[in-house]
C-alpha cells in the first residue's frame, strides 16, 4: 500500500490519565514504526496542545495511543468524530462501555458470558464491609474507570477491604468488587475483529498488576498459551463475543482467568491496549507472523 494513501497521521499519546507514562511509551513505539515505514506521522499530546490544532496541522487521520480516561473512554473519539477525522480502534460507545468495568460486567451477565460474581460500591453511599467479606471471602477491588490495574488490590479481610476501597476511591467514585479467582491469567488480542494467539501470563506477585505489567522482570509470558485446542478455541470464542458485545471494533484485547477447576471467566475488554515492542498485542501478532510495523500499519489501515 502506498504510504501517501494515509496522508498526514497524528499519533495521539500522553494525555491526562493515570496511564500517561505508559501511553507515551506506546505512542513513541507506534510513531517510530510509522516513520520508519515512510508514513508522514507526528506525535500529538492533547495534554500539551489544543485538539483543534489537528485541523490547522492538516492531519488526515489519527492513531490513538492514549490509555485510560480521556483517551480510551469515548471522549477523544467523540471529539474526532465531530472534527470529521478518521481514527483507529473502537468508536464512542464501544470505548465508553469497555472503559466502564461495571457496565461491562453487567453486559457479560445479561448475555450469559462467564464472568466472576461481583458487586459495586459507590463513594458516599452506605455499605457493609463485613457483609461483603462474608459473602465473597476474598475480593479484587477495581476502580470502575481505570486501566493498567491502577488502584486495584486484593482484599481478604475487612481491614484490607477498607484500606483498598480508600485507595480505589481516589481514582473513581464507583468501585467494582469482584470475587477473587485463584488461577491463571490469559489474554486474547483482537485484530480486524478476529482473535490472535492466546497469551498466558504468570507472575509471582498476587496478580498481574501495574508492577507486573510494566516494571517487574519476574513476569513470564507463554505465547501461545499452554492450553488444549478445544480450550483455546473456547477462550477465543468468548473473547470475540465479549469484544463485539461491548461494541469494540478493529483491534484491542480481552482479558480472562481460569480457576483451579478449569472454568474460564472474562475480566474486561481493552480498546487501546499497550503498544510497546514488549506489549501483549504485538507478542500475539508476532506469533501470527506479523512484526511490530506490520501490526501498526494493519491497525492504521482500518481508518482508510
Amino acid at each position: 500500500m502506498s504510504q501517501k494513501q494515509y496522508g498526514k497521521v497524528a499519533v495521539l499519546l500522553g494525555g491526562n490519565s493515570a496511564e500517561r507514562e505508559v501511553s507515551l511509551n506506546s505512542g513513541s513505539a507506534i510513531l517510530n514504526a510509522l516513520i520508519t515505514n515512510g508514513v508522514d506521522a507526528i506525535a500529538f499530546d492533547p495534554k500539551e496542545r489544543e485538539l483543534a490544532e489537528l485541523k490547522t496541522l492538516g492531519i488526515d487521520r489519527v492513531f490513538i495511543a492514549l490509555h485510560g480516561r480521556g483517551g480510551e473512554d469515548g471522549t477523544i473519539q467523540g471529539a474526532l468524530e465531530f472534527m470529521g477525522l478518521p481514527y483507529t480502534g473502537s468508536g464512542v460507545l464501544g470505548s465508553a462501555l469497555a472503559m466502564d468495568k461495571v457496565r461491562c460486567k453487567q453486559l457479560f451477565v445479561a448475555s450469559n458470558l462467564p464472568t466472576a460474581k461481583f458487586t459495586t460500591v459507590k463513594k458516599g453511599e452506605s455499605f457493609s464491609i463485613e457483609s461483603i467479606i462474608n459473602e465473597f471471602g476474598a475480593v479484587m477491588v477495581k476502580p470502575s474507570h481505570e486501566g493498567s490495574s491502577i488502584g486495584m488490590a486484593k482484599a481478604s479481610t475487612s481491614e484490607e477491604l477498607k484500606s483498598a476501597l480508600e485507595n480505589a476511591f481516589k481514582f473513581d467514585d464507583e468501585v467494582l468488587l469482584e470475587q477473587w479467582i485463584t488461577g491463571t491469567e490469559y489474554t486474547v488480542s483482537m485484530l480486524n475483529n478476529q482473535p490472535l494467539s492466546v497469551i498466558e501470563m504468570k507472575t509471582p506477585r498476587g496478580f498481574y498488576d501495574y508492577e507486573a505489567k510494566y516494571k517487574a522482570s519476574t513476569t513470564s509470558y507463554h505465547c501461545p498459551a499452554d492450553l488444549s485446542n478445544a480450550d483455546t478455541a473456547y477462550l477465543q470464542m468468548i473473547a470475540t463475543q465479549a469484544f463485539a458485545l461491548v461494541g469494540a471494533k478493529d483491534w484491542g484485547r480481552v482479558d480472562a482467568m481460569r480457576d483451579q477447576s478449569g472454568e474460564f471467566y472474562l475480566l474486561e475488554v481493552n480498546t487501546v491496549p499497550g503498544m510497546t515492542e514488549k506489549s501483549l498485542v504485538p507478542m500475539a501478532a508476532k506469533d501470527s507472523g506479523r512484526d511490530f510495523a506490520q501490526l501498526v500499519l494493519e491497525i492504521l489501515d482500518s481508518t482508510l
